[in-house]
């Protein structure tokens, strides 16, 4: 008989790693009272290693930049063994600044790549309008990064539920309140028997650190803000890439959809509280506007919020931790769907008993050993 893995958590983290080990002939049982939401339904759903790089996370960005690169044949592979579109689109993303001070910082980033051998094509105002026309007088000038990709998260979604269940993986709907490593491990559910298996990984989200002793305090909720925009017949076009930008310091996208945009994100910090505030929607609807005037003829379809899973230095946490083996891949941040194929992948090599990718060593769980003494 094939070796038994559970996998508490059903979002894009949890999903993808079920999906590749259960193709691995691992039989799997999905632990999640609500899969295919939380933080994975609301995401705007950015492919952006480069755009999203910032000084100090070098070992972050060489993560994304790795797994970005297995976006296209990943999300082919997913499509086929789905029977549907895994939502991906590859048109690129494009960052956009009002000011002087945002055109400065964006400056700082571009040579900050540039350094790290990552360089971007630097734009005008105008040469960015002629990529995407939707940009407004505001912009004075950006840059284009064409290998910084999107996806729609709930096509996605929807995508990696239909593998899933192809492959034989079997969705428990309870929710996980304990967990237990190796070597016979064990979920503890609120309520019926627990799930007995041979390893158990942990993909819970922003819900991680309450499972198991070894992932208390290293993963929090960090609350994100998005609005969903439908375009009305007569109103400007959707832009066709991703548009991030700044906006007198503040940073703000629009990720393009079939027929609308994906408008975000906030970020803060208040426990698990998943309401809308007034002023999230009042500041991204602003500074979104300043950017692409003609979505204020467009539909506010939706508001939510998500929370993202954040971990003490925003690198994820992917495989063994604590005395007892517990497999881990939690605490993403605003990354769980760039690094999904990674991720999987890496979870799968571990399954193996094989060595993770190197790249994946600066996800190590064990580098907060220290810290829980």
């Amino acid at each position: 008989m094939s070796a038994h893995l559970a996998v508490v958590g059903g979002g894009v983290i949890g999903l993808s790693c079920a999906w590749a080990a259960a193709r691995e002939g691992w039989q799997v049982t999905l632990v999640d009272a609500a899969p295919a939401s939380g933080a994975s339904w609301v995401a705007g759903g950015m492919l952006a290693p480069v755009t999203e790089a910032w000084p100090g996370e070098e070992p972050l960005l060489e993560l994304g930049v790795a797994s970005v690169a297995l976006w296209p044949e990943w999300a082919s592979s997913l499509s086929a063994d789905a029977g549907r579109s895994a939502g991906l689109r590859t048109e690129g993303t494009v960052v956009a600044a009002t000011g002087a001070g945002d055109r400065a910082e964006l400056d700082a980033l571009a040579s900050h790549l540039g350094r790290l051998g990552r360089p971007v094509e630097r734009l005008s105002g105008r040469e960015l309008r002629r990529l995407e026309p939707a940009l407004g007088p505001d912009v004075r000038g950006g840059l284009s990064v064409p290998d910084d990709l999107s996806v729609d998260n709930r096509a996605l979604l929807a995508a990696l539920q239909a593998a899933a269940e192809k492959a034989g993986v079997v969705s428990d709907r309870r929710a996980a309140r304990a967990v237990t490593g190796g070597p016979v491990g064990r979920v503890e559910c609120v309520e019926g028997p627990p799930v007995e298996a041979d390893v158990v990984l942990v993909a819970a989200g922003a819900h991680s650190s309450s499972l198991h002793p070894a992932l208390d305090g290293l993963v929090r909720p960090v609350k994100g803000e998005i609005l969903r925009l439908a375009r009305r017949a007569g109103a400007f076009p959707v832009p066709t890439r991703t548009v991030r930008a700044l906006v007198d310091g503040r940073p703000v996208y629009l990720v393009p959809r079939e027929n609308g945009v994906v408008v975000g994100a906030t970020q803060s910090e208040n426990g698990f509280d998943t309401e809308p505030t007034v002023g999230g929607v009042r500041d991204l609807l602003r500074d979104a506007e300043r950017i692409v005037p003609g979505i204020a003829e467009y539909a506010l379809q939706e508001v939510a919020a998500g929370l993202r899973p954040g971990s003490p230095d925003n690198v994820p946490l992917i495989g063994p931790i604590g005395p007892d083996g517990l497999l881990v891949a939690t605490g993403h941040s605003r990354n769980g769907i760039l690094l999904a194929p990674i991720t999987a992948a890496a979870v799968v090599a571990s399954l193996r008993g094989e060595r993770m990718p190197d790249v994946v060593g600066a996800a190590d769980p064990d580098r907060f050993a220290g810290s829980r003494r």
